[in-house]
């Protein structure tokens, strides 16, 4: 997106030289990538930086509100609840699709958010491993406020670790190695220390938990939550004996599990900003709008685009039985803003946040991105094309 340098890259790029970026990301990481890599990073001008950061900021100030919680109370299925919520997530991600104005420049429209972590170890492996292969400018930075690859570290460390040992931190999911994100499960093994376990390996006394490390049994004083509920729950009666997690357990969450609920699509009706589409509950939709075909029908409980609704009927609206946990969101028009030599691509960029504890709010640390030249943008739809798949940021300041 910055005209000079993707046209250098284009020029300079070749097939060997992505090859050794692969290979050199499996040398880190020890795991080949369950998902597509794409061939080239997005380099982001610094108009375009600008009005992401204020984007991002805006819904910070949503988030620190007095009244959030109160706002969210309905966000969590009771179902799903989990005791011992603290004051804030630890982990914000926020998606943004690159669209462009009338007039034609670069502007973000939010897609999604959600209180929980993301690719937060391998996507600055992926990062290093594009500067190491490839000629990326120094002027650009995968980081934000001033990081760097030690800092960023020391920070993970110091958010997910704390004051506890290593061993008594895990990173908790449900199979973990038949996940797609497996490869920054293995990543946050190798720079933090912390050992990967399936819910199905803890064990329980009491309200404590344990796990088997290198066969001694060893006590889970706080949890690196992978783990998204409402998929769990949909697993439950599949997985075998496993810990219930919804009862009152003596362990620390990083992050909680309800503020994945809270800080999701249920957030976005209440955020009014150019950045963010308009939207709203169902139940509370004043009247359908004449236009359909502008907007996409969302349900609130669901993960990886399962449940959208893409081409919207009055039959659509007409059918749904639960309105209270569905949003009508206005589209939005990805714009082809990235050049690659088998044509334009579209884009979404992931902004990534920690909020430490003790901190009045959250600061951003890193990014995520997404290139695609289909209908869908997740990595999943992508399997024929060639410069799509997950990717990473540098931004101009």
């Amino acid at each position: 997106m910055i005209p000079s340098i993707r046209t250098s890259y284009n020029q300079q790029f070749t097939p060997a030289q992505y090859q050794a970026f692969l290979d050199g990301i499996v040398a880190d990481t020890g795991v080949v990538p369950a998902f597509r890599i794409a061939e080239t990073p997005v380099f982001v001008p610094a108009a375009l930086s600008s009005k992401l950061v204020q984007a991002c900021e805006e819904i910070v100030d949503v988030l620190l509100r007095p009244d959030f919680k109160a706002m969210t109370k309905d966000a969590i299925p009771p179902s799903l609840k989990v005791p011992h919520e603290n004051d804030h997530p630890h982990f914000i991600v926020i998606d943004f699709a690159v669209c462009k104005t009338d007039e034609g420049s670069l502007v973000p429209q939010l897609i999604e958010l959600q209180g929980f972590p993301t690719m937060l170890a391998f996507q600055e492996v992926m990062a290093r491993r594009f500067k190491t292969h490839f000629n990326i400018p120094a002027t650009l930075s995968n980081f934000f406020n001033d990081l760097d690859e030690t800092s960023y570290y020391q920070l993970l460390r110091d958010m997910i670790i704390g004051s506890f040992a290593p061993e008594e931190v895990i990173l908790l999911e449900v199979k973990p190695e038949e996940q797609k994100t497996r490869i920054d499960f293995h990543s946050t093994e190798k720079n933090l220390g912390i050992a990967t376990v399936c819910l199905t390996a803890l064990i329980q006394e009491g309200k404590k938990l344990y796990y088997l490390r290198d066969g001694v049994k060893t006590p889970v004083q706080r949890i690196y939550n992978r783990i998204i509920f409402d998929d769990l729950q949909q697993q439950s009666e599949v997985l075998g004996e496993h810990v219930n997690l919804f009862q009152d357990l003596d362990v620390e969450w990083i992050t909680h599990p309800n503020w994945f609920y809270r800080i999701s699509k249920y957030m976005m009706p209440f955020i009014h900003s150019e950045f963010v589409p308009k939207s709203w509950f169902l139940h509370e939709l004043p009247v359908v709008p004449a236009d359909l075909e502008n907007y996409v029908l969302k349900p609130l409980f669901s993960f990886a685009g399962q449940g959208v609704l893409i081409d919207v009927t009055p039959e659509d609206i007409d059918q749904i039985k639960d309105p209270e946990n569905w949003i009508l969101q206005r589209k939005v028009k990805y714009a082809p803003a990235i050049a690659t030599p088998t044509g334009p691509a579209i884009c979404e960029i992931r902004m990534i946040y920690i909020w430490q504890d003790g901190a009045a709010r959250p600061i951003l640390v890193h990014n995520l991105a997404r290139i695609s030249k289909g209908k869908m943008i997740g990595v999943g739809f992508n399997s024929k094309d060639t410069w799509v798949g997950g990717s990473c940021c540098f931004f101009e300041f």
